[in-house]
């Protein structure tokens, strides 16, 4: 990092304070305002934000670590511009209808107050415990690897970067709310965007181009049945990714994330209309195509000019572990600290603050409104709406400070960083999936039916989880049935296998009690629209919108045949 880096990364802030200060003289007189931005998002800004906030750190070191180590596998996870087609296309009419801020009060629309609360817990305790502290630990291991600092001022530089990446965005998003989150959003996309493109560009001159990266990684062996790194489609006898858990466990976790999870749901909830809404997802989608070409792929590039490298006699392009095998988590900051020439720098490394600080923002004004609409506002309804902003704002720094003391934990277990986010989400998932997707579809399923769906989920994913630390931490453990299913099933097939019994779980229970009212359920489940309803939804979009998805769509088969 020479001046010309630090003058680019000072515009970029000086140009995020000037948004920042517009939005401030906005008014944020409710609640509306401060958690959904007043409801008047239009489509550029939802779609920026949607992507915005989905690219974090998992992804910068995560996703680029993953390409580095076993190639094409974790790509179902990001060419996934098709589920956000679904969020557009069959939630936000739904959601819309409703008027609700989150998810958990939509649950508490379609079943009732008690599915409401435990979604509420659910979704705070595993923002807090993964995607606020994860993104803030792996932010500071991402500057101090590209700084190359280890201390500064006595102390170490990961505390530093991470403990003020945390205080600069808590700030604005306190103080900003929703709309901060937005509008700087449309700011940070394109710098992330362009950013990433010039580590592929420089990644692919570096190593001789596109043919010669698919011809080093493709003959690198991933299993012991002939697939290789550049195979997306494995055998199902794979440990890890077998095809047919692969395309059903992505699936499952991506229709959790991206149609019910708060965290990406609040976006859509922000804008003007359905057809904002709406054309906000498909722009959403197109941007999400592309996480596998920025990031993945990247990390395939870094690992195939170590292996050349090598091969020639020289020095290894990536750090190497005390084990003797390659740091694959260190291929991005590599890439950006070997490649990249002076001013540009700077310009990544904007891209790279720009990708935690909206995905920070975004999960803190989330986390601060399932705490201020599902809790607070519940047990104090006649609380006027300035007093609910403090309080957001309130919820937000406490989120803050919660991320950071548990940091220390994160940073214990940061070999198994990525493994660890993805089994939580894939035992985090399956209830919830279920449960949304039987309250939009089946009009006979009930309030006890939804909650007994959610109880079961959160059950099972505990008792999952917690085999999964008892058994990697003692060695000998005798066999067992409770082994055989909690701990040896592959976590994809057991991601699908726990779907479908929460599904029948919401089924059974709902066929034993009292059906919904058609009053209580009228615009919340397919079939039950006013005639008001169905025109409206029918008027928010027209053969562009059809056109744009069939393209999107177009995009990911095109992509799974190349990659097959």
């Amino acid at each position: 990092m020479v001046t010309l880096d630090w003058i680019v990364i000072g515009l970029f802030f000086l140009i995020l304070i000037g948004i920042i200060v517009w939005v401030l003289k906005q008014k944020q007189d409710n609640s509306a305002d401060y958690f959904l931005g007043g409801r008047d998002a239009t489509w550029l800004a939802i779609g920026a934000s949607i992507f915005a906030s989905n690219i974090g750190s998992e992804h910068l070191i995560g996703l680029a670590g993953a390409g580095a180590s076993s190639g094409m596998a974790m790509a179902h996870w990001e060419i996934q511009g098709w589920m956000i087609l679904i969020l557009g296309w069959v939630f936000v009419p739904f959601y819309s209808r409703s008027m609700v801020y989150t998810m958990p009060e939509f649950l508490e629309r379609r079943y009732n107050p008690q599915s409401r609360t435990i979604l509420s817990v659910i979704s705070l305790v595993s923002y807090v415990l993964t995607k606020v502290a994860v993104t803030v630990y792996a932010g500071g291991l991402v500057f101090q690897q590209v700084f190359g600092i280890k201390e500064l001022w006595g102390i170490d530089f990961f505390w530093i970067a991470a403990v003020g990446l945390v205080l600069i965005t808590a700030i604005y998003t306190v103080i900003g709310g929703m709309r901060s989150v937005l509008y700087t959003s449309v700011l940070q996309t394109p710098i992330l965007l362009l950013g990433s493109l010039i580590i592929l560009v420089l990644g692919l001159r570096e190593l001789g181009g596109w043919d010669e990266m698919i011809r080093i990684t493709g003959a690198v062996p991933v299993n012991d049945y002939g697939n290789t790194m550049t195979d997306l489609i494995r055998n199902n006898k794979d440990p890890h990714f077998p095809w047919l858990g692969a395309l059903t466990g992505s699936a499952i976790i991506g229709f959790w994330y991206w149609c019910t999870d708060q965290f990406i749901v609040q976006r859509v909830l922000s804008g003007k209309s359905q057809r904002e809404a709406r054309r906000g997802s498909i722009f959403g989608a197109y941007l999400k195509l592309l996480p596998v070409f920025l990031f993945l792929i990247p990390g395939m590039i870094a690992f195939a000019i170590h292996q050349k490298s090598i091969g020639a006699g020289g020095e290894a392009f990536l750090p190497m572990l005390a084990n003797g095998n390659v740091n694959a988590d260190a291929a991005f900051p590599t890439l950006v600290t070997k490649l990249l020439p002076v001013g540009v720098k700077g310009l990544v490394v904007c891209g790279i603050l720009a990708a935690l600080m909206s995905s920070l923002a975004s999960l803190f004004n989330s986390s601060a409104s399932l705490f201020t609409i599902d809790f607070y506002k519940r047990f104090k309804p006649k609380t006027s709406e300035k007093k609910l902003v403090v309080i957001g704002q309130i919820a937000t720094a406490v989120i803050v400070l919660l991320g950071i003391l548990w940091i220390p934990i994160m940073r214990s277990i940061g070999n198994v960083l990525y493994a660890y986010l993805q089994d939580v989400q894939s035992v985090l998932a399956p209830g919830i999936a279920a449960t949304f997707l039987l309250g939009i579809t089946w009009k006979k399923a009930t309030a006890q039916g939804g909650m007994w769906g959610l109880i079961t989920g959160l059950v099972i994913g505990l008792t999952r989880l917690g085999a999964n630390i008892f058994y990697s931490n003692v060695s000998n453990a005798t066999e067992s049935v409770f082994k055989n299913v909690f701990y040896d099933t592959n976590w994809l097939f057991f991601c699908g296998w726990m779907f479908l019994f929460c599904i029948l779980v919401v089924v059974g229970v709902s066929l034993f009690t009292k059906a919904p009212s058609p009053e209580k359920i009228q615009g919340l489940v397919f079939g039950t629209a006013t005639a008001r309803q169905r025109a409206e939804t029918r008027a928010s979009w027209n053969h562009w919108d059809i056109i744009h998805t069939v393209i999107i769509l177009g995009i990911t088969i095109a992509f799974y045949i190349y990659f097959w």
